[in-house]
Order: structure tokens, then sequence, then C-alpha cells
């Protein structure tokens, strides 16, 4: 006998792409930014973790580098993943825009709603995850989760790299309740990001943002609350505070 008066869960169309290919040299000389060990497990296993702990993921792609894409399968099959969900690797490209291009392609054709996520984002909750699928099931064709800014932002006129110690000149300070940190996973309508990709050209490194690259072929981009934890790991101190957030989170909740 089942007990119909718990809600069902939210249906099982949601994809993530996560694209891990870059080498990530903030952090220093080693292993790739993505493997780099966060309570003895690799960014990207905590990130593929916290995408897969949504119900309404089915499939985690990982974009791993081409010559490391043997490597990232095996460590995702020793690490548990929750049995409803499902992961691939594929290799990635020269760009992060390739990159999410490669996993899109990889995707089934039932896949109706993608999520794009940071490697380097291990510990983004799944209360924000399912927000972000939650918008856009209810019609939004792009949802960005983010935070207002702390600080006071300044717009400058980007120095002489022939003079890296120069100073540079301030040109305006923006509206701080106008401006958003942004962070990931990202959501989309699928034929919204395909749509997307397919429009805006890889300009040198490539678009880094893949909401952005919505905004610029005219669709609307709507946000929704990000949570402070989701933040990006990127330099050595970032690593020092998920530490100590992902020590509180096995302490407390049984991580």
């Amino acid at each position: 006998m089942t007990d119909d008066s718990r809600p069902a869960p939210p249906a099982a169309t949601a994809a993530a792409v996560i694209p891990a290919a870059g080498r990530g040299v903030r952090l220093g000389p080693g292993a790739p930014k993505a493997l780099r060990p966060l309570g003895g497990i690799p960014l990207l296993v905590h990130a593929v973790r916290a995408m897969a702990a949504s119900r309404a993921v089915a499939l985690v792609v990982v974009v791993a580098p081409p010559e490391g894409t043997a490597e990232v399968r095996a460590l995702l099959d020793t690490h548990a993943l929750p049995e409803r969900t499902d992961f691939l690797v594929v290799p990635g490209g020269d760009t992060r825009q390739e990159s999410v291009r490669l996993g899109l392609d990889a995707l089934p054709p039932h896949v109706d709603t993608v999520l794009v996520h940071d490697a380097a984002r291990p510990l983004v909750p799944v209360d924000t995850v399912d927000a972000v699928v939650a918008a856009v099931h209810a019609g939004a064709p792009a949802v960005v989760p983010a935070l207002p800014l702390a600080d006071t932002v300044k717009e400058v006129e980007p120095r002489d790299p022939a003079r890296p110690d120069a100073p540079e000149p301030v040109v305006a300070t923006p509206a701080r309740a106008r401006l958003r940190a942004v962070q990931t996973p990202q959501g989309f309508d699928r034929a919204t990001l395909v749509h997307a990709h397919a429009t805006v050209p890889v300009d040198g490194e490539g678009a880094t943002d893949c909401a952005g690259m919505v905004e610029r072929t005219g669709r609307p981009v709507v946000l929704v609350p990000g949570h402070e934890e989701a933040f990006k790991v990127t330099r050595p101190l970032d690593l020092v505070l998920a530490e100590a957030v992902l020590a509180r989170r096995r302490a407390t909740d049984g991580y």
C-alpha cells in the first residue's frame, strides 16, 4: 500500500552539463581544478552529487579534458550517486563554450530542461538546483541563481598589459542595487540553449556565461535567489572556506 498523501517528486526531465575540461590555473600548479580534493573527494564529484541530489535531474553529463576522459569516468564510477541518476563523460573542447556545446550534443532527445553547472561550485544546495528547474518548468527560457552584491563595484579602464603595475582609472560607479553576482547552475529550456550555441560564434576564449549567450539572442533571462554556499572555488582561500562549510555540513547534516 502506498502513501498517496506525499507530494510527487518533480518529473525527471532535466539533465545537467558540467564543463570540467579547464585546468584552473588560479589554484596553482598540479591537477586540474575540478580534480582538486575537498574533504578527500574531488571537487568534480561534489558538483556531480549536487546536481544528482535533485529529483528533477535524471542525467549528469561531465565534459572532461580529452586526454582525461577515461580517468574522469573511472573516478565517477568509484563514487556513489543516487540510483535514479545516470552520468556520461564526454571529451571537451578548447573553450568552455565549445565544451558546453559538446555536452548538449550528448543529451538524449527526451531531455527538455538543461542545467549548466560549474565544477568549481561543489557545495550548491539542492534547494537552489530545484528552484532553477522549477522556474524553467514554469516557462522561463533561461534562469540564473544570483545574490545581491555586498561590495561597491567600480568600472575601470583596464590597464595596459605592458604596464601591469600602473593604476587603473575609474570610469564609473554602477548602482549596487541594480547589480547581482550570478552563480550556477544556470537553467534553460533546451531549445533556447541549443539555439544560443548555434547562433553565438566562439570568439577568442569563448563565452563563459551561457545566460549571456541567450541574452545576445534576444531571449529573456530571469533570476532566482542564489545561496552563499554556492560560491566558486577559484583561489586557495576559497578552498579553505569550502573545507569549513563541508566540515560544518558533515557535523550537522551527515553530509
